[in-house]
């Protein structure tokens, strides 16, 4: 080797290794930034462009999202190479794969053109921005490539193959693919089950799997169950769900973190939240997602005292929360007022550099709405550096349901003339929320009216109740009910209860009676029905009547349903029944509310009897 090849050989080792022990302690764009000009300005050594590619993969996804200066700094690098290998392509080409594919087949054509040969590493990034791109012609042509090259029947290759067909819903194509395969392994069999899991074919699904476990040529292994029981959770199957764990067990297979976080996942969809605790109860060795699977399922199931108690348990473990645990707990403290403990997760957020996140923005905007701290709600959506259309909606909904509704129909408008997001139909439940509260009748009107031919959504029941509740609170009762008649499929209670609550401060009986025939019907154990149709009665002069609904409720054994309130102390809920007898303290509280009912009077405010 000449001398002078020798020393280049030598000092780009140094360089590597150099690289090597400085990139591990970059942790952002800016220190891999500052740590190139460090080489380029004070280093003789050829720069090691593979090593500082390699770590634009490795960094927090939070902190390197395909942006734009992130983007540039990558192509930057590779454009600089003076001579890129198929390696320094590859490197490139995944950073891109998933977010920007018309960037990556540019990419890959420019490596064509270099003369670099594309290896079993290359195309499956290619087939990845194919199955991304709306162009169903570039994944016949990367196909074609691909049988081209000879790469058709290498495992990397061929399982990205099935994946690509079914991101672009040709499970056909996929299937003839894995049909194609002389030998099946578990990521072959893994891969089509996830083709059709994706696609919601559970029927399929459960073929797969039994003619895998048929076959025994090759065993599931925790992603195959894990997937099969997606499907089983997406479509509510629970039969199936609870085959597919007797045979998970019968195998011997350990149930782990994996496994017992897609079972729960698949009963707590299907509202099993005993079954679903049963299985996260039996995992010895639990992470982060299995405590989030819980979390989540209590408080998607309306369990919020119980996902704010397992998170502490959580903690007491020494478990870190992320994101997704926060958002989880956060819906739960919006759910019962628990305004000290959201606003501590908030400062943890910040702490943990979770505060930017776009769902845990949103879910503290949310929280701190419903837990009436409209001020800090509109703070943190302020400092929100991006924003979607639930997060819109989080502060629309929050304002109308405080009673702002002129502030919720001001950022609605911002929303779409100034912003251009698209409103969805939760926006409207919002929006039409706020019109009520603020009695904006025309408005409601024009914006209803508006759902389906200008913004191209089909009014679902939420919207129609709005309707009911603005025309009732307008004192449009006759209109309100005719409206109500008109809506496809019936009127729920919720609705009916809204107009009933307006006929009796309307005092009118006539539409009232219509409503409560209709009410009865569907629910004919809420008590609330039988109070409110006794007082308009009542109000009336129709005292045989109103005497009539107070019998036909004890007739039916229909009882109030008590009261219930909840007080947050040092983080955690309690809460507080109607009638329910204290252990600790009951004198002294009693003492409190009667001195603070005397003070009440004392001021000037009269309790409200209407409904006793």
């Amino acid at each position: 080797m000449p001398a002078g090849s020798a020393s280049t050989s030598t000092s780009a080792a140094a360089a590597a290794a150099a690289a090597s022990t400085l990139l591990p302690r970059c942790h952002s764009l800016a220190a891999v930034k500052q740590l190139h000009a460090h080489f380029l300005s004070h280093s003789n050594r050829p720069f090691p462009y593979n090593h500082f590619l390699s770590k634009l993969l490795s960094l927090p996804s939070a902190t390197v999202a395909v942006t734009n200066a992130a983007s540039d700094y990558a192509l930057l690098l590779l454009s600089s190479h003076p001579a890129p290998t198929a390696f320094s392509y590859n490197v490139t080409l995944r950073f891109f794969a998933s977010s920007r594919p018309g960037t990556t087949l540019r990419l890959f054509l420019r490596m064509l053109r270099s003369g670099l040969r594309p290896d079993a590493y290359t195309l499956p990034f290619l087939l990845l921005a194919a199955a991304r791109s709306p162009s169903r012609a570039l994944a016949h042509s990367a196909h074609a490539l691909l049988e081209k090259l000879g790469l058709r029947d290498h495992d990397h290759t061929v399982h990205s193959l099935i994946t690509m067909y079914s991101y672009l819903g040709d499970h056909l194509a996929a299937r003839r693919v894995f049909d194609g395969i002389p030998h099946r392994d578990v990521v072959s069999w893994n891969s089509m089950i996830k083709a059709y899991e994706r696609a919601g074919m559970v029927a399929e699904v459960e073929g797969m799997f039994r003619s895998m476990v048929a076959e025994g040529t090759v065993a599931p292994n925790g992603v195959t169950v894990a997937v099969v029981l997606t499907a089983c959770r997406d479509a509510g199957n629970m039969v199936l769900g609870r085959w597919v764990e007797e045979w998970v067990r019968s195998a011997g297979m350990e149930v782990d973190s994996l496994i017992g976080s897609a079972l729960v996942g698949m009963y707590e969809k299907c509202g099993e939240m005993a079954e679903a605790r049963r299985v996260f109860d039996g995992i010895i060795d639990k992470d982060v997602v299995t405590w989030n699977a819980m979390i989540t399922g209590y408080a998607q199931n309306g369990m919020s005292n119980e996902a704010i108690a397992l998170f502490h348990s959580m903690r007491e473990v020494g478990m870190r929360p992320d994101k997704i645990t926060l958002v989880g707990v956060l819906t739960s403290c919006a759910a019962v007022g628990a305004l000290e403990l959201g606003a501590e997760l908030d400062r943890y957020a910040s702490i943990r550099g979770l505060y930017n996140n776009v769902y845990v923005g949103t879910a503290l905007v949310d929280m701190y709405a419903k837990c009436g701290d409209l001020d800090k709600a509109i703070q943190v959506f302020g400092s929100m550096p991006c924003k979607n259309e639930a997060s819109w909606n989080a502060l629309i909904c929050g304002l109308a349901f405080n009673g702002r509704g002129h502030d919720a129909i001001q950022q609605f408008e911002l929303m779409i003339n100034e912003i251009g997001l698209q409103p969805d139909d939760i926006t409207f439940i919002g929006v039409l929320s706020a019109c009520v509260h603020a009695g904006l009748l025309e408005y409601g009107r024009r914006l209803f009216n508006s759902l389906t031919p200008v913004f191209k959504i089909i009014p679902k029941i939420e919207h129609y109740s709005c309707m009911v509740d603005l025309l009732a609170r307008a004192g449009h009762l006759e209109e309100a009910w005719d409206f109500a008649e008109k809506i496809p499929g019936k009127a729920d209670a919720v609705m009916l209860g809204a107009l009933l609550a307006a006929c009796r401060k309307c005092r009118n009986v006539e539409v009232g009676e219509r409503v409560i025939n209709r009410i009865m019907e569907l629910e004919p154990s809420n008590s609330w029905n039988y109070v409110v149709s006794s007082k308009i009665y009542a109000n009336s002069d129709r005292m045989d009547d109103s005497a009539k609904m107070i019998g036909l409720m004890r007739e039916r054994g229909v009882s109030k349903t008590p009261g219930c309130s909840w007080v947050e102390v040092k983080g955690k809920v309690l809460e507080f029944y109607a009638s329910t007898e204290l252990q600790h303290g009951a004198e002294d509280m009693y003492q409190l509310m009667a001195i603070l009912v005397d003070e009440m009077r004392l001021e000037g405010y009269a309790p409200n009897l209407d409904l006793v």
